[in-house]
């Protein structure tokens, strides 16, 4: 397997404890967090899991429209004061969405979520395979008749 990345877990720290020491933030003073997810598929089905630790469903929104999926919500900061001594804070808090092209044909009132343990699950049934059709072909004979020649189409 091939690396598709070079680690760098260096210039990570440097730039955690940039942000860190800096508050590099985004306007509504909350750091921009993205929740890991995992799109597979079924037989008949796509299965998408979302991690959204210390988030409740009613803090979470799933919409479809023009064949894309949306899942957005937000984890509130917890706030915790103290007088003496350092804290550390390293968990990430703010609004998320995530968003993902859905095959066409696919029923949006088909699509089913649930959530349990802090793991987000939905699934997307498949779109139904369009099935070939028969086209019926008229030939032109010689004698002015016009026998019918059957064949197959397929949309690919």
């Amino acid at each position: 397997m091939a690396l598709l990345m070079k680690p760098e877990p260096f210039s990570q720290e440097v730039n955690r404890l940039f942000n860190t020491l800096f508050d590099v933030s985004d306007r509504s003073g909350a750091e921009r967090w993205v929740p890991a997810m995992d799109l597979t598929e079924a037989d008949d089905h796509f299965v998408l899991r979302a991690d959204l630790p210390g988030i409740g469903e009613d803090d979470v929104s799933i919409e479809i429209q023009d064949n894309t999926l949306t899942i957005s919500g937000e984890r509130k900061a917890e706030t915790e004061e103290r007088h003496r001594g350092w804290y550390r804070v390293e968990r990430s808090f703010g609004r998320f969405s995530r968003s993902l092209s859905l095959p066409e044909g696919v029923d949006p009132d088909a699509v089913s979520a649930e959530f349990d343990k802090g793991v987000l699950e939905v699934r997307v049934p498949k779109p139904e395979a369009r099935k070939p059709r028969r086209v019926a072909i008229k030939a032109q004979s010689g004698d002015g008749e016009q026998p019918a020649v059957e064949g197959t189409a397929e949309e690919r």
